[in-house]
């Protein structure tokens, strides 16, 4: 569940162009649910998808919990269209796989059509999981979105753990894409979120300290036997285990690759915007953990389309008026990392199609069926076509 490999390790280019110019490198992991290639059901078949991999990607593609799953993972990117090309990419490398083993690569939060448990890929981390956390997340697999962004060391990356955690339902609220499980509408947008907070260790990061108060946090943890290793440190933003990031990972995967490319420009400003906060002095925002708890809840039950917790006010507002608050709150890191442009024309989409957890229940809404939600997220995930 903790991606690393070589491929994904920066160029010593590209670490000496950011840090030439204060700039933050960032990457994306997203993680698929494997489906039939007639049936909505999922399927059992990421061995066979890996045979059908060129060479050349299989350092970049990995197992995840499940057989019916599959992760990637971009190389690190100074410029958000490389990003996007990089996203594009793997996801048409690795649908033709999946079609070429009978399958059908989706990406979505989890599986909507029902079918029978899948089983865990047969991997010895994985295996010690289940012995320990027994069954925690039945189902096909849970599918999210992690974006790294880089920083400059780890205390600074804790401060900035501190600075994100009002802001993370905003954007969990926006990645929303996995309303329906086993055939039937579970009234939430996020019914991923609902699933994964079952792992003891999901959740808003505490309060830090310091980077010494984290590093003893993760110790207590895996001493008290709540995770086997750092890498089941499963808050929405942590310390990457692997390499020189803050890692977001509160959302879903999203249906195209631009819904990807639009977080991963939103985190990387952000991050970006906290680290000159932190550099300046400027305090951490005292929030409540409960209040921090409800808002996230919010946003799995919502989606971007209701309403969630204005921190500053304490009060519900329109989801949609606090992400254009976020816009604003980063905008000059969107203009100085060259985003800007980008980011606003995929905010635009957004907010037009709406996430996908919308778009899902927009075609029911108009007489489709479950088949036809994963028929038309199947296509989505490959060409980026949102519902007429």
């Amino acid at each position: 569940m903790e991606t690393a490999t070589e491929s994904n390790e920066i160029s010593p280019e590209l670490a000496a162009q950011a840090e030439q110019d204060d700039l933050h490198t960032l990457g994306v992991e997203e993680e698929y649910l494997l489906v039939d290639a007639v049936e909505p059901r999922a399927a059992e078949v990421v061995d066979e998808v890996f045979a059908q991999l060129p060479a050349e990607l299989r350092a970049v593609v990995q197992h995840e919990f499940y057989r019916s799953q599959i992760e990637v993972a971009s190389p690190p990117q100074l410029d958000l269209g490389a990003l996007a090309a990089s996203l594009r990419g793997l996801r048409a490398e690795v649908g033709a796989a999946a079609e070429r083993a009978g399958a059908r690569l989706v990406a979505v939060g989890t599986g909507p059509a029902a079918g029978p448990n899948a089983r865990i890929v047969d991997n010895d981390r994985y295996h010690l999981m289940r012995e320990r956390f027994g069954d925690l997340s039945p189902g096909p697999g849970m599918c999210g979105t992690h974006v790294h962004v880089s920083i400059p060391d780890p205390e600074t990356g804790v401060q900035v753990l501190n600075h994100l955690r009002p802001w993370l339902p905003i954007l969990q609220a926006a990645t929303a894409n996995s309303p329906l499980f086993g055939g039937r509408d579970t009234g939430y947008s996020s019914w991923r979120s609902m699933m994964w907070e079952r792992w003891p260790t999901v959740g808003p990061a505490p309060y830090l300290r310091s980077h010494e108060h984290y590093l003893t946090l993760v110790a207590d943890l895996e001493a008290s036997g709540a995770m086997l290793d750092e890498g089941m440190l499963y808050w929405y933003a942590r310390l990457s285990a692997s390499y020189p990031t803050v890692e977001i990972r509160m959302g879903d995967v999203m249906p195209t690759a631009d819904d990807a490319v639009l977080l991963a420009g939103l985190a990387r400003a952000l991050v970006a915007t906290l680290v000159r906060e932190v550099r300046a002095g400027t305090p951490a925002p005292d929030v409540a953990h409960p209040l921090l708890v409800a808002a996230h809840w919010r946003a799995a039950h919502d989606g971007l389309e209701g309403l969630n917790i204005d921190m500053a006010t304490r009060q519900p507002r329109p989801t949609g008026r606090l992400l254009r608050q976020l816009v604003d709150y980063v905008r000059p890191e969107l203009e100085r990392h060259g985003d800007l442009e980008t980011v606003t024309a995929l905010w635009g989409r957004l907010r037009e199609h709406g996430t996908g957890a919308a778009r899902q229940r927009a075609l029911l809404a108009k007489g489709g069926s479950v088949s036809e939600v994963v028929d038309w997220l199947a296509h989505a995930t490959r060409s980026g076509d949102n519902p007429s």
